[in-house]
Parts: structure tokens; C-alpha cells; sequence
């Protein structure tokens, strides 16, 4: 069974920073490009960064390019996001996610960690 799960979430205040964790089980993670997503209150999910198997490479939404850094650790399966200069338009449930969703859905997501950026 697929599992993932998302730690490091908190309360910071803008411009801080934090360190988002997902632990991964039950699925070959070397061999899946990986992804970190969010869901702003009232919102629908956004999709923030992406590592590729192949390679490492990375890719980021606008809104977080330059702040953001995704990184994994494959001998741990374990993906990384580190958030930098953290804005409250950053507060959301951050979830990671194996792969590529065409519709945005991204079902195979984990339950997610609560990010709250706010003085």
C-alpha cells in the first residue's frame, strides 16, 4: 500500500522559513517524479514544485520560484521542500504527490501538513 506522509508543518511569520518533509512507503520513489502541492483555505489544490527520477531536476510554480527548493533523498525515500521568505499567501495544507495529474486532482496525494504563515 502507497503511503506518504507529510511533517514540518507550523505557524511562522512572513518571511520565515520552514522545512516540509514526506516520508514515502509502498511504491518504488527512485523511479517517480515527485511532487509538493498545496490547498489555500477556500481554494482549490496548486500544484508548487516538482523533482524528476531521471536526473533530479527541478521545477516550480511562479509564485515560489527563488523561495522554494524541492530536493529528495532516494536511499530514504524521503522528499523535501524547503520554503524560504514564507508570504501569508504560502498558508495552506502542503501535500506531496507521486507523478503527474492531468486533471490536478492528484489522487494519490498524502494528508497533507498544515503551513500558516501570519504575524
Amino acid at each position: 500500500e502507497m503511503q506518504l506522509v507529510e511533517s514540518g508543518g507550523g505557524l511562522v511569520q512572513p518571511g520565515g522559513s520552514l522545512k516540509l518533509s514526506c516520508a514515502t512507503s509502498g511504491f518504488s520513489f527512485r523511479h517517480n517524479d515527485m511532487n509538493w502541492v498545496r490547498q489555500a483555505p477556500g481554494k482549490g489544490l496548486e500544484w508548487v514544485a516538482r523533482i524528476t527520477s531521471v536526473g533530479g531536476w527541478t521545477f516550480y510554480a511562479d509564485s515560489v520560484k527563488g523561495r522554494f527548493t524541492i530536493s529528495r533523498d532516494n536511499a530514504k525515500n524521503t522528499l523535501y521542500l524547503e520554503m524560504n521568505n514564507l508570504k501569508t499567501e504560502d498558508t495552506g495544507v502542503y501535500y506531496c504527490a507521486p507523478g503527474h495529474s492531468q486533471d490536478g486532482s492528484w489522487p494519490n496525494r498524502g494528508r497533507g501538513t498544515q503551513v500558516t504563515v501570519s504575524s
